[in-house]
């Protein structure tokens, strides 16, 4: 990581971490529900000096602020709304998009829009779609609707590697950088993950609804990755999602559940080759009404001015 930036919205502090500050092209790179920004640190190593890649940590997740209100802060409705200050706060009319999980379905809800679909360019979706697993949601919110707490940081380190290794990470390195990076000590000298744990309170406040309708809304190019053994994202999702999405790139990764990690040239290149291809910029929906009225305007005057030529 190269620069942090500190965005206020409203009353919560969102901290964005970047790699290649001054690059010419920008990705932004949304991390899944119990993680935070720093996960994309191999992502951006890989994918090159080009890229500036700007990654959010959501509130109550790694370093920005927890909310005093978790029913209303922790939804996906007042994450839109974030997503859609930090764009506008880095100026970023028209930018490609990368989601893991709950970065996806955010990516997702952004794309499907009305008012803000022109702004993403690419849509790259990490292990998740317009309908997920139900057991699969069963067990994350059971298992991050509770709080964890270990004696020892050896302790904490073990669960991660346990709970974590869906993710496929192989070196030794990037499993101690994880543990790092995902600890909190607490005022007894305990430890337990990085992150409020009223976020698992979203699973009640904010149920996840079938986003089939907004799937086929979505008119950028839409690029999915799935876990081979992903528990979330079926594997018979595919071939539907890409009935709405002809041109839709799949990518499966081997002997990876959920998610991929994004943090080796197999998972990383094809990534660097989508966002080459040409993506035409779409028009927002709003757009669309309002140049359509602009027109009707038009033909009213021209009648009446006609009209009045007779």
């Amino acid at each position: 990581m190269d620069a942090l930036e500190f965005v206020r919205v409203r009353e919560l502090e969102v901290v964005v971490r970047i790699w290649n500050p001054n690059a010419p092209r920008t990705l932004i790179a949304w991390h899944g529900f119990a993680r935070h920004g720093g996960d994309f640190s191999a992502l951006a190593r890989e994918l090159g000096i080009e890229w500036r890649i700007l990654a959010p940590d959501t509130p109550g997740r790694g370093l920005s602020s927890w909310s005093l209100f978790p029913a209303h802060d922790y939804l996906y409705s007042h994450y839109v709304s974030i997503a859609i200050a930090l764009l506008d706060h880095f100026e970023l009319d028209y930018v490609d998009w990368l989601g893991t999980s709950m970065g996806g379905l955010l990516g997702m809800l952004i794309a499907a829009d009305p008012q803000h679909s022109a702004r993403i360019s690419r849509l790259i979706l990490n292990d998740v779609g317009p309908e997920l697993n139900t057991q699969g949601l069963i067990g994350l919110s059971s298992y991050f609707g509770v709080t964890h707490r270990f004696s020892t940081f050896s302790e904490l380190q073990q669960e991660l590697n346990r709970h974590y290794a869906s993710f496929g990470i192989s070196a030794e390195s990037a499993r101690r950088e994880l543990a790092l990076n995902s600890a909190r000590r607490l005022p007894d000298g305990s430890w337990t993950y990085h992150f409020d744990p009223r976020i698992g309170e979203q699973f009640v406040h904010d149920t996840p609804r079938d986003m089939w309708a907004d799937w086929a809304n979505i008119r950028c190019p839409v690029m999915v990755i799935r876990g081979e053994e992903s528990t979330l994202l079926d594997a018979e999702m595919l071939p539907r999602m890409a009935e709405a999405h002809p041109k839709l790139v799949t990518l499966n990764v081997p002997h990876c559940g959920h998610a991929p990690m994004l943090d080796k040239p197999e998972q990383v290149d094809p990534i660097h080759d989508f966002l080459n291809r040409p993506a035409p910029r779409p028009t927002s929906l709003n757009k669309t009404q309002n140049a359509t009225r602009w027109q009707r305007a038009v033909q009213w005057l021209a009648q009446l001015w006609r009209r009045w030529r007779k």
